[in-house]
């Protein structure tokens, strides 16, 4: 059994209520006692998101995932089934299988122990002149799995609530701005390392009261004044009107450019629908460290191939939006070492407007109430 030392940081001026609250204290964005705690009882509490169904539709896809030092891989079996399992070997733990492909079975690089793609056994090379050996005690150990809103969830918790439960009208939300996510195809993926805590990326996507500051071409790309925060149990909603077809961020097909639609859910994935063709994006945020982060943005259009307008969009998020966010959560970051700061005010109105950061407090109120610190 895991035990973490408890080591519960003074909550200063955060406060229950959103319009009174400063944010939580700095300890929470590096201090690795902290980062260690949250590894337990959120990551290893919560569900993680893996990957699209398209990209395991076929029997023996798979696609592996790290919940910061667990290895995981989902992989579609015979007869349709999905499952999850830990990504290692029964025999003496090396990891089986890397990135995303299609086998017929799992072959251990290590010792050459073989896996049916249901977990079980195949062989193990000597295994007969072994006295006792039961194959079926060394099946490959099963991780809780569900299929949402179009995506693949794991939870290393097997007493964990079903997602669906979880998530309310999560999975309604999205469909009223991508009517058929399930039936998108991955096109594209970009990968960062970022040196802040994951925290403070989840933050930055949570809030647009730096937008106007930070990313003017975002800002033309949407109707700011009237983008909207609304929060929910365990996600929340930031959703605009479009802004300006002739938008600096990228060209918008000619037609209906559409709602700018994106969603946090607990703990650290979002879904995006930029203006533009049948789209959703995906920005998954993972720990690696107490104050570094890796985030894989993938794209999802109607084709695998895309389009010259999604191209532009892609370049946009890679090469201006991505840039400018990472700047600024690793300038945060390197600020929470400083001497002169511990926590700072909220900035939540009673209108609830573009600027409010009441998405924020919903986030660290979960975040600390996972903890046991609220």
């Amino acid at each position: 059994m895991n035990v973490v030392s408890r080591h519960v940081c003074d909550l200063g001026r955060f406060d229950a209520d959103p319009e009174k609250s400063y944010t939580i204290p700095k300890e929470y964005y590096t201090d690795p006692a902290i980062f260690a705690r949250e590894k337990e009882a959120i990551f290893f509490k919560a569900w993680n998101y893996v990957c699209h169904t398209s990209q395991v539709a076929e029997a023996g896809a798979y696609v592996t995932v790290r919940i910061i030092d667990q290895n995981i891989v989902v992989m579609r079996g015979q007869a349709d089934v999905l499952r999850a399992f830990y990504n290692v070997c029964s025999h003496r733990a090396h990891e089986l299988l890397h990135g995303c492909g299609q086998t017929r079975m799992v072959t251990c690089p290590y010792h050459a122990w073989t896996y049916h793609t249901d977990g079980k056994l195949r062989t193990a090379v000597g295994q007969k002149r072994v006295e006792g050996f039961e194959a079926d005690e060394f099946a490959l150990k099963q991780v809780k799995l569900e299929e949402y809103a179009g995506f693949i969830f794991v939870n290393l918790d097997p007493d964990a609530s079903p997602l669906h439960a979880e998530a309310g009208s999560l999975a309604d939300d999205i469909k009223g701005y991508c009517a058929d996510v399930p039936g998108l195809k991955f096109a594209h993926r970009l990968t960062y390392e970022i040196k802040a805590n994951w925290k403070n990326v989840v933050d930055n996507f949570l809030e647009c009261y730096h937008c106007s500051v930070a990313h003017p071409a975002f800002v033309d790309l949407v109707d700011i004044k009237n983008y909207h925060t609304k929060t929910y149990d365990l996600y929340s909603s930031h959703i605009s009107p479009p802004g300006r077809s002739d938008n600096a961020a990228y060209q918008i097909p000619d037609g209906p450019a559409g709602n700018f639609a994106a969603w946090w859910l607990w703990p650290s994935v979002t879904f995006n629908v930029f203006p533009g063709s049948a789209n959703i994006t995906v920005l998954h945020i993972q720990p690696t460290g107490p104050e570094t982060t890796l985030e894989h943005f993938d794209f999802f259009f109607a084709d695998a191939t895309p389009t010259e307008g999604e191209r532009q969009a892609i370049d946009y998020i890679d090469k201006v939006l991505q840039p400018e966010d990472i700047g600024l959560v690793e300038s945060v970051q390197r600020g929470l070492h400083s001497r002169g700061y511990n926590q700072g005010r909220l900035m939540v109105d009673k209108d609830r407007s573009y600027n409010s950061e009441h998405g924020l407090h919903h986030f660290h109120a979960l975040v600390l109430k996972q903890l046991g610190d609220l």
